[in-house]
């Protein structure tokens, strides 16, 4: 198996995949790279199937046009914690005080569901993590790595050329390219003229 990146944003295409397969009004996911590396203490900082599964409640909700969180997206409420006992995610009785129910965990059923694509996932996880691993100090890693943090880096805005713009931490957007789905041109970083603000 190769330990590139694009190996682990195939594989995670194909979970999320998977997960429509059982769940047919889940949007499809635009760029599976952007999880790699991502950090949200709200949705959880590990890149793992459960955490795709959260992301997957998210996007149904979208498609539902169903407001799963408040707080800038923090806080997520029980209209995500219904949707996420659809998807077979479980969650204690009462919320957490900053993050609602946003720490779901899969349930039984959902583990042995989705059983083999949990395990090619973490295979190509544990190949991701040994090859970045092995990468040179280097490579740019983002603020957050140089600092000692433990998170996934700073976002900044990424546009493209039909006007639309992401946020994303560049490290992310160094392995792979993110392309809009509005005008099929991938997202960049503009050059910044003076002080960054």
């Amino acid at each position: 198996m190769s330990t590139t990146p694009p190996v682990l944003a195939a594989e995670l295409a194909q979970a999320w995949s998977e997960i429509q397969r059982n769940h047919p009004e889940l949007p499809d996911l635009a760029a599976p790279e952007s999880l790699i590396g991502e950090s949200s203490s709200a949705c959880g900082a590990e890149l793992s199937f459960e955490r795709l599964l959260h992301e997957a409640v998210h996007g149904i909700a979208a498609a539902r046009g169903v407001r799963d969180t408040s707080r800038a997206g923090r806080y997520h409420n029980r209209r995500f914690l219904a949707i996420a006992e659809e998807l077979g995610l479980d969650h204690p009785e009462e919320p957490h005080a900053s993050s609602g129910f946003s720490l779901v965990t899969l349930n039984a059923e959902a583990r042995r569901r989705y059983r083999p694509t949990i395990e090619r996932l973490q295979r190509a996880l544990k190949a991701h993590t040994v090859a970045t691993a092995a990468d040179t100090k280097r490579s740019f890693r983002g603020p957050a790595a140089r600092h000692g943090s433990s998170g996934g880096g700073v976002r900044v805005k990424a546009v493209c050329d039909c006007g639309r713009n992401v946020r994303v931490v560049p490290s992310v957007l160094a392995q792979a390219p993110i392309v809009c789905g509005g005008c099929g041109k991938p997202f960049r970083i503009p050059e910044t003229v003076g002080a960054a603000s």
